[in-house]
């Protein structure tokens, strides 16, 4: 999964305390559950659950901004909805003016823009996320260029373009990787499947269990979202650390599970 990408305005200066890590708040569990299912192509469940996570506030309240929400909000149909978090976004990631901000910024603006418009904003996406050194969000540029312009029937330009971004979320288990692998499958050309996930043999039910412990879901919470038991839960959850050689949810939440 590709972890939610933020932009900090302020941060506490010379901040060198090093604690236990906390698992993941409500707002931050649902935050990475959104992403989890925009890689799916589960737009609908991902706009939820990012609207829920977004921050509040106003002034300094206001110290990160999230590019996430509105890709699921593009894909959803709401041009208007996601065009007002455009203009949310948009002063944050130019007062920050990374690579990183910036990137994502023009990777935003691509996907509300009219045709004659978008490629020269994804190129320009690519170009700022490749001096970001952030393979993960280079490659979800890829992607999001690749369904571009897979859907206006170029698919060799299109191939090139998924065929990179499959490759480094396969290598990294992220659920973006399916998506890659059926836009990659659409052009005409397959993909093999290869993640995290299948190199330990996990089953199915086994990766779901696995992603939302691994972002910090008590069994009840994953029992109750997936429909099953939470001795269900605790069964397979067994299984998975027996297969990933861990002893205990600490060693998830620090895996590649919870961080891709």
């Amino acid at each position: 999964m590709s972890a939610p990408t933020t932009f900090r305005l302020r941060g506490p200066a010379g901040d060198t305390h090093q604690g236990v890590r906390e698992p993941p708040s409500r707002p931050h569990l649902d935050r990475g559950l959104g992403v989890l299912e925009l890689g799916l192509g589960n737009y609908q469940t991902a706009c939820q659950m990012l609207q829920r996570s977004a921050p509040g506030g106003s002034g300094d309240d206001i110290t990160v901004v999230d590019p996430d929400l509105l890709e699921a909000t593009v894909r959803c149909g709401r041009r208007r909805a996601a065009a007002a978090i455009l203009d949310g976004l948009a002063g944050p990631a130019q007062a920050a003016g990374t690579p990183l901000a910036m990137g994502l910024l023009s990777r935003s603006r691509a996907l509300l823009a009219s045709d004659d418009l978008a490629e020269d904003l994804y190129l320009e996406a690519i170009t700022q996320l490749e001096r970001s050194h952030d393979p993960m969000q280079l490659a979800r540029g890829k992607l999001l260029y690749g369904e571009w312009l897979r859907r206006r029937r170029r698919r060799r330009d299109a191939r090139e373009q998924l065929r990179a971004a499959h490759g480094v979320f396969a290598a990294a288990g992220s659920s973006f990787a399916e998506r890659a692998r059926t836009e990659l499958a659409a052009t005409g050309q397959t993909a093999r499947r290869r993640s995290v996930e299948t190199q330990n043999n996990l089953t199915p039910r086994e990766r779901q269990i696995t992603r939302l412990v691994a972002h910090g879901a008590t069994n009840a919470e994953t029992a109750a979202r997936l429909y099953v038991s939470a001795a269900t839960v605790d069964y397979h959850l067994r299984s998975v650390f027996r297969k990933l050689g861990i002893q205990s949810r600490r060693e998830l939440f620090h895996s590649s599970f919870a961080h891709p």
